[in-house]
């Protein structure tokens, strides 16, 4: 199958990369800028699971091909609306697009660009690009979900597992994916707002006198807000949870808390301030959620 990534970032260069180093078909759609670059140097990975680099295939958003048959959406929420269009002309009636964005506010748009065509995802990742653009990748998940949004075993699921199988990176076909959306949402969204609040890793934050009293109740803010909605979260989903924080290395970053260091944009309003939107809606209250989502909205004011 013919797979279109969109971004050669850390999400996208790596599981890509991953894929080619398999020997699957792979295409990286990027912009002028960051494909100079990769045509100069190629793309690196830099892995605790193995490096690898090669010379990656290329387009921009004015090239012309074919429709490509799997298109991994992996770019940064505050720009779905310009990602859209740029991945429309690669998009053809059966084409398949798997989005590997946080939270779950961005599958209505995708769907209303492409309908059917979209299925749920979602990835487990620690990467970053260091300053000469190459995929650093500094802890050992690796994990790709994928299915179908009506928990259906489809002909088109069953041969986009077959893809991915025998890669170096996990790619992992769910028969629930919206509960695992839901579950990686609640925990982006835990992990990024202690680790942007407190501007430190999990580990010093994790292990500090109250430290787990304060995740547990950001954790129980959300789960609150999520079950509101009717959100298909587990009964127990916090617990499980605390004991993954539990497992995280003491050095663990989320990508806002890099992204914030590194004086970029944040997803704030895509993953707090959706779920600002929706408390506000069920009328409940979240002092620590509030607290986060304005921590997050005074640095974009000073960016």
């Amino acid at each position: 199958m013919r797979i279109l990534v969109l971004g050669a970032g850390g999400i996208g260069g790596y599981f890509g990369g991953r894929l080619v180093e398999k020997g699957e078909d792979v295409t990286f759609l990027v912009r002028s800028k960051r494909k100079q670059l990769l045509e100069e140097k190629g793309l690196v990975i830099h892995s605790v699971n193995g490096d690898f680099s090669f010379a990656p295939k290329l387009i921009t958003k004015t090239d012309q091909t074919a429709p490509f048959d799997i298109v991994l959406f992996s770019t940064k929420a505050y720009h779905l609306e310009e990602a859209i269009n740029d991945v429309k002309p690669f998009v053809g009636e059966n084409t398949v697009i798997i989005p590997l964005l946080n939270g779950v506010a961005h599958l209505s748009p995708l769907q209303e660009a492409f309908g059917k065509n979209v299925i749920g995802g979602l990835c487990f990742i620690e990467t970053t690009l260091n300053e000469a653009g190459e995929v650093v990748h500094t802890s050992k998940f690796d994990r790709l979900v994928f299915g179908e949004l009506e928990h259906k075993e489809t002909d088109r699921i069953l041969q986009i597992a077959d893809t991915f199988s025998g890669t170096k990176a996990k790619f992992v076909m769910s028969n629930q994916i919206k509960k695992d959306m839901w579950h990686k949402y609640l925990m982006i969204t835990t992990m990024s707002g202690v680790t942007t609040l407190m501007r430190a890793p999990m580990g010093p934050i994790r292990d500090s006198e109250g430290g787990k009293g304060f995740i547990r109740s950001l954790l129980l803010e959300v789960t609150e807000i999520m079950r509101a909605c009717k959100a298909p979260i587990d009964d127990n989903i916090v617990e499980e949870q605390m004991k993954s924080i539990d497992g995280l290395s003491y050095q663990f970053k989320t990508s806002m808390q890099r992204d914030m260091e590194k004086g970029l944009f944040i997803e704030g309003d895509h993953l707090q301030g959706h779920l600002m939107k929706l408390a506000k809606q069920y009328d409940i209250e979240a002092p620590i959620l509030k607290t986060v989502y304005q921590n997050l909205k005074v640095y974009e004011e000073m960016m």
